[in-house]
């Protein structure tokens, strides 16, 4: 429970301050959750800080250490509920205890059950002042986070380009240019938010894409590039492969020991063998996988086969679909094949949001609510 204290004038301002850095440390958190924190008296700044996951300290902590004794007194801005468990580094409820802080203001509550509430009650049974602004950017920003805190499986968002009537290519297996430099770049920026990036062999040999994030932001760690590739036709030759640096996970229902196995694993990649669902690799058991490894946010840019079993599976969170003005007609490819008689079952996306990108526009929508109505582990 936290308290209902009264908002300061300074309190909007210096929370969007805080969400700002949240959103500066994409790329570099993971697995850690997006956290920005700053220490103010008024509106004056004492000490700013994002977590990075390679500087060990919480943002609470590196805006303490910036703040010093000035922070007596102060109030602590931070996006995601301080921490009150020790893991890689103390507790920041201590620490923000022991600087006196007097108040606390926060965006969103920790999305982990098991310690949700935890640090708020911790600061106020000190004294602290508690107050939480529920910010809905804070809880999309974390959104990968608390699916996989929840369900160790990842959040999974299915993006594509597609003209107004659907499709998103002229024909199979002919590559085609449907959205402008503007929705590219964009796309990019989406790829720099996700951990790893998912796609079909359908799509790999129809496009030969390299599947990098090409957004020139910075990340600790490289997008991990996964292909589903049931009979491993995955050519020697093609850019994957030849840029595979230990950033390219193959998933098959071919024998780890195979030839072809054994010669992408000469060239760096990594084979891993699933569940065979109906002669194809299990979907479920490839993103389970995933969650073990740790990875949060799988972005899914794949064609209309993938995409359709991804949807018929319900592993589908989010959509982001970046639509062209424009109409393809008949004998086009769908964005996700699926039979007439699943309709029925569709379910509907929710809290729907519209954005330019001149000429083109995007729209975005949850099949999921991570933080309430999200399923827990699927049982096969």
């Amino acid at each position: 429970m936290t308290t209902n204290a009264k908002s300061l004038p300074a309190d909007a301002a210096l929370m969007q301050r805080a969400l700002s850095l949240a959103y500066d440390s994409i790329g570099l958190a993971h697995p850690n959750p997006h956290v920005g924190a700053i220490v103010a008296k008024g509106h004056q700044k004492l000490g700013e800080a994002f977590h990075e996951y390679d500087r060990l300290d919480h943002a609470e902590i590196v805006a303490l250490k910036q703040a010093g004794e000035k922070a007596r007194g102060a109030t602590l801005y931070v996006t995601l509920e301080p921490c009150c468990t020790t893991g890689r580094t103390g507790p920041c409820t201590k620490a923000i205890i022991e600087a006196g802080i007097t108040r606390v203001v926060a965006a969103m509550k920790d999305p982990n059950p098991a310690v949700a509430g935890r640090g708020f009650a911790e600061l106020q049974s000190a004294g602290v002042d508690v107050h939480v602004r529920e910010e809905e950017s804070a809880k999309r920003l974390n959104e990968a986070f608390a699916k996989w805190i929840r369900t160790k499986l990842p959040f999974v968002t299915l993006k594509t380009a597609l003209t107004l009537d659907g499709q998103i290519a002229m024909r199979p297996g002919h590559p085609t240019a449907i959205t402008s430099a503007a929705s590219r770049e964009a796309a990019h920026r989406f790829r720099h938010s996700a951990d790893a990036l998912l796609t079909g062999i359908g799509t790999v040999l129809a496009d030969n894409p390299l599947l990098t994030d090409r957004s020139s932001l910075p990340r600790r760690r490289p997008l991990l590039r996964v292909v589903l590739d049931s009979r491993l036709r995955l050519p020697l030759n093609s850019k994957l492969v030849k840029s595979a640096r230990g950033d390219l996970l193959v998933f098959t229902i071919q024998p780890p020991d195979s030839v072809k196995a054994r010669a992408l694993a000469k060239k760096g990649v990594e084979v891993v063998r699933t569940r065979n669902r109906r002669g194809h690799v299990c979907v479920d058991s490839a993103l389970e996988e995933l969650g073990r490894r740790e990875i949060l946010h799988v972005l899914l840019e794949a064609g209309a086969e993938l995409n359709g079993a991804a949807l018929k599976a319900g592993v589908v969170d989010k959509m982001v679909l970046f639509y062209a003005p424009k109409i393809m007609g008949v004998g086009g490819v769908p964005m996700a094949r699926v039979p007439s008689a699943w309709f029925p079952k569709s379910p509907a996306l929710t809290n729907l949001s519209v954005n330019p990108y001149r000429p083109d526009f995007v729209v975005e929508g949850y099949f999921h609510d991570v933080y309430g109505n999200h399923r827990s582990r699927r049982k096969n």
